[in-house]
């Protein structure tokens, strides 16, 4: 997998239950082509009790397969492709394939 989303990218969820929904990349697992996005793709776990918290069902992130998702776009706020650049100083960079915009910074 390319290195297309990272770690707090903003993204939109394209297909499934949470279909619409933005949030912020929190984990990229770049092996599994999956990453956990903030307030999607929420799942119950059942949890023993321990030392450090209590037991319960604890409500969760799981992971969402990377092509169930696109960078949202810094001008417009409607989801994106994107692309890759070399910029004068030499660096390359990731820009919005919609509005032309650096991702970045």
């Amino acid at each position: 997998m390319s290195a297309k989303i990272k770690k707090g990218d903003r993204v939109i969820v394209r297909t499934g239950r949470d279909k619409g929904v933005t949030g912020d990349v929190v984990k990229v697992f770049p092996d599994t082509g999956r990453a956990i996005v903030q307030g999607v793709n929420k799942v119950k776990r059942h949890q023993a009790a321990s030392n450090r918290s209590a037991g319960g069902i604890v409500e969760k992130e799981a992971t969402i397969h990377m092509s169930n998702l696109a960078h949202v776009d810094p001008k417009d706020d409607k989801p994106t492709r994107v692309g890759f650049k070399t910029l004068e100083d030499g660096r390359k960079v990731r820009f919005a394939k919609r509005s032309g915009e650096v991702i970045d910074a």
